[in-house]
């Protein structure tokens, strides 16, 4: 394991506990095995100094909490915790976007929403703060996120949800590719990181295609839209490579599903031609503008089109990804592992997975120790050392 999750000379501020919702179970046993492997190649450097390990929790076979969010008949819920978290460092896990969990409401089956989602969330923190030493939330996917500003007579949901977790008592709240990291201006005293897995995303390219070049002649990266400029400027800069962007030209003059339409994708940029091309976004929704512009971007004689996402929710099914695939307008889609996604995905040839599993639990322990995550904050210098080794 390498040495940058080991930290011999750091204590931990207090007993790690993980407490993950049934939302994203199968994300926090992956970080919690990953935590007892950080953890197993320090314990010969804590004897050697004759640290206590029973304090330092070393020696635990599991950091996950064992809590839950029961219902009654009526649809309300309560949080419990089944074991002391006196003292402890709890880390909060929740999956906002799951939503393959039913619950019952007076004999009628429902599907758990982002709402009810972050109420258990709250419930675990409400139940645990008082004698907890410190809680943090990980909220993978940022409740709200996409309510981020106010253009007209809105709600700030986005904003009300963090400022409401801080008066709950959380010191820290850790998300990945928030829509707008921006929203973090509503808590301006408090702890707000905002993770990216570009590192993640190059490492599942490079898996699934060894054989690609990363040149100007060969590879370029596009940005969808103008929203996610700053991810394509960023990846673009690290692999030493071209950068081009679509804008929306919208009707402003209609409303349809609470957006004005989509009239055409405009580009800019240098020209595509033989080249494979990489799209950086945030998030897959229904995939709509996605498909739009890997269709715009072969229709510019692209070699490969291939789709990187943080989130892939995919709101209005996989049958037209599979159309498009069928048709050679996209080569392959990836996203992380940071939300529910069902099995039928798994099947799709053209899905490639980037764990993101590591990288949340060498967080969690730096975070533990209270050492610095500015290397964890920038993927740099990780990205150059894939590139290095891949080039040799």
């Amino acid at each position: 394991m390498a040495n940058d999750y080991v930290f011999k000379d750091q204590l931990p501020v207090a007993p790690l506990k993980i407490a993950a919702l049934e939302s994203c179970q199968e994300l926090a046993q992956k970080i919690n095995d990953h935590i007892i492997g950080f953890r197993k190649n320090d314990i010969e450097e804590l004897k050697r100094r004759k640290a206590d390990l029973l304090y330092r929790g070393y020696d635990v076979n599991s950091y996950l909490l064992n809590c839950s969010c029961p219902r009654f008949g009526s649809g309300e819920a309560k949080g419990i915790i089944k074991e002391s978290v006196r003292g402890t460092d709890i880390f909060a896990m929740a999956d906002v976007t799951n939503y393959s969990i039913p619950y019952t409401v007076n004999g009628y089956i429902n599907h758990m929403s982002p709402d009810d989602h972050f109420q258990d969330l709250k419930r675990i923190i409400g139940a645990a703060s008082a004698t907890a030493h410190r809680v943090s939330v990980i909220m993978p996917f940022l409740y709200e996120s996409r309510q981020h500003k106010r253009t007209n007579r809105e709600s700030l949901d986005c904003a009300m949800a963090l400022k409401e977790l801080i008066d709950m008592g959380v010191s820290n709240i850790i998300t990945f590719d928030a829509h707008d990291p921006r929203v973090q201006n509503a808590i301006p005293l408090n702890g707000f990181d905002n993770f990216m897995p570009t590192y993640q995303f190059i490492k599942a390219v490079l898996k699934r295609y060894p054989d690609l070049k990363i040149d100007k002649e060969n590879l370029m990266v596009i940005s969808p839209d103008e929203g996610a400029m700053d991810r394509a400027v960023y990846l673009a800069n690290n692999l030493s490579l071209d950068m081009g962007m679509f804008y929306k030209r919208r009707d402003y003059s209609q409303v349809i599903d609470g957006r004005n339409p989509i009239v055409a994708h405009e580009f800019l940029g240098t020209s595509v031609e033989g080249k494979t091309v990489l799209i950086v976004d945030d998030m897959i929704s229904s995939g709509e503008s996605m498909l739009d512009t890997a269709k715009e971007l072969k229709e510019r004689k692209a070699n490969k089109v291939i789709v990187c996402c943080t989130f892939g929710l995919f709101t209005n099914g996989l049958e037209k990804f599979d159309d498009y695939y069928r048709k050679g307008y996209i080569d392959c889609v990836v996203t992380t592992n940071l939300n529910y996604r069902p099995q039928e995905l798994f099947d799709r040839e053209w899905y490639v997975e980037a764990d993101i599993s590591k990288y949340i639990a060498a967080i969690v322990n730096s975070l533990n120790h209270d050492v610095s995550i500015s290397t964890a904050l920038s993927s740099t210098d990780k990205i150059q050392k894939l590139l290095k080794k891949y080039r040799a």
